[in-house]
């Protein structure tokens, strides 16, 4: 969905209604820092702040960051410092705060289930993340966007508040040289003793046999089961297996060996669900009759009225949606990851065609690389190209790259201020069934996250009857 769709309102509707809610943890520090600078309405996250165990740092935050009357109208928000191998305690403790607050305000208050979702690719914040998620409690992590081998025994060992390392992505390094991401809880807690934390289930999200049989079986029970995903599903998506072969729109191509054997997925012994082009009654039938646990939902919740998106934008989409208006693109060269990733068009977009300077200031999406003088360096392909060229990037690896740090933000209605008056625009991405949701809207333009619940529970009839 992107960064803060899947918020903790949306999260807390689906789990108090007994399914499994997710929050989206990618950049959700920045969602608590400008959400604090906007005055917090309704006072949320302060209340989730008021619970964080180690007060000095929930206290050094809030005196930094909130604004009781919030910004002055125009005025840019103020940024934290961009990740890199290693940060101070402060900005580790942003990370595990901003994951805290949105895991302990989609758990308050009923007994259900909440994950959360973190992208593997996005390395450097993740521990903290990760630390800041079990604090408060988090029943899964479901990781997907590279491979997640690692991810278990960081699970493990932050159960016990031990230190947690992950080895690093770094472009160019010579043979032999390993560099690590490491977070020890005992930096945090200054002597005093931790509170006690469960070891969340792990769910890693796949697109090959072969990548779910690998962790399956060297996990060592670490794995607690798999989303398996489609090329269909929203935000990134798996790149095609073997040689990349775009249509004539540019849009990647998949065929059969880009299709998951679900027989040998359900051999691994493990449960999964299924994800991309799943919201749909009879495909929670068909999945169950497969062998799958459930489905993952992501579109129909996307636009529902506890999503994060703007109201503004949801509506737009929907009323665009309602006349056939709106297509779903396989952008290959949108992500500065590297890896495919869904766009969205539609007519009542009010910003389309607005040019955007080339501005890097989030970082998220940036990969390591080895300087010239043997130290690591981080360069994106969506920033300044004169930038990237002179960190030694290729100027083509930089054709068609967008800025999706800002320009997610501002799919939730926190899109950066710039000086000259410029306001960061949205890049919206869905999955591809996006394109069909007027045949569930029937004339809305609303809807609540119950409502997509009831819509799609239909088809456990349907799967009750074919297993009887």
């Amino acid at each position: 969905m992107g960064v803060a769709v899947s918020d903790w309102r949306l999260a807390h509707a689906v789990a108090s209604a007994g399914q499994l809610g997710v929050i989206s943890a990618t950049g959700i520090d920045t969602v608590l820092v400008r959400r604090l600078q906007d005055g917090d309405p309704g006072g949320h996250m302060r209340r989730a702040l008021a619970a964080f165990p180690i007060r000095r740092a929930a206290d050094g935050f809030l005196a930094k960051y909130f604004l009781p009357e919030g910004r002055e109208p125009g005025k840019p928000y103020a940024l934290l410092p961009m990740y890199k191998q290693v940060v101070r305690r402060e900005r580790e403790e942003a990370q595990m705060l901003g994951a805290f607050v949105e895991v302990w305000l989609a758990k308050e208050g009923h007994t259900g289930l909440v994950g959360a979702n973190l992208l593997t690719k996005i390395q450097r914040p993740n521990l903290a993340a990760l630390y800041g998620c079990m604090l408060a409690d988090v029943d899964y992590i479901l990781m997907g966007a590279g491979i997640p081998r690692d991810i278990p025994p960081v699970l493990d060992a932050f159960a016990k508040h031990e230190k947690a390392s992950l080895k690093m992505d770094v472009v160019g390094l010579e043979e032999g040289r390993v560099e690590y991401i490491s977070l020890d809880p005992a930096d945090h807690w200054d002597g005093a003793t931790p509170i006690p934390v469960r070891r969340p289930a792990f769910l890693a999200i796949v697109a090959s046999n072969s990548l779910a049989t690998m962790l399956a079986r060297k996990s060592g029970g670490g794995v607690q089961g798999f989303v398996i995903e489609g090329p269909t599903a929203g935000g990134h998506n798996a790149p095609p297996r073997g040689e990349m072969v775009l249509t004539e729109s540019g849009e990647p191509i998949y065929g059969e060996r880009d299709i998951v054997d679900l027989s040998q997925i359900a051999a691994l012994g493990l449960p999964f669900w299924l994800a991309g082009g799943e919201g749909w009654p009879t495909r929670y039938a068909t999945a169950r009759a497969a062998g799958a646990a459930g489905i993952q939902v992501g579109t129909l919740f996307a636009y529902s009225n506890e999503s994060g998106f703007s109201a503004e934008l949801k509506r737009s989409v929907l009323e665009s949606a309602l006349r056939g208006e709106v297509s779903v693109r396989t952008d290959p060269l949108a992500s500065p990851t590297g890896y495919p990733f869904k766009v969205v068009t539609w007519s009542g977009d009010a910003h389309a065609g607005i040019p955007r300077k080339r501005i890097c200031d989030m970082g998220y999406l940036r990969t390591a690389y080895v300087r010239d003088d043997k130290k690591i360096g981080f360069r994106c392909a969506s920033e300044p190209i004169a930038d990237y060229v002179k960190k030694g990037g290729l100027e083509a690896e930089t054709t068609g790259r967008r800025c999706l740090c800002n320009s997610l933000m501002a799919n939730i209605g926190i899109g950066q201020f710039r000086e000259d008056g410029y306001q960061e625009t949205q890049l919206l991405t869905s999955g591809d069934d996006l394109t069909t949701i007027a045949d569930f809207l029937n004339g809305r333009t609303s809807y609540s996250a119950l409502d997509v619940l009831d819509f799609l529970l239909a088809g456990s009839v349907a799967a009750a009857a074919g297993e009887k």
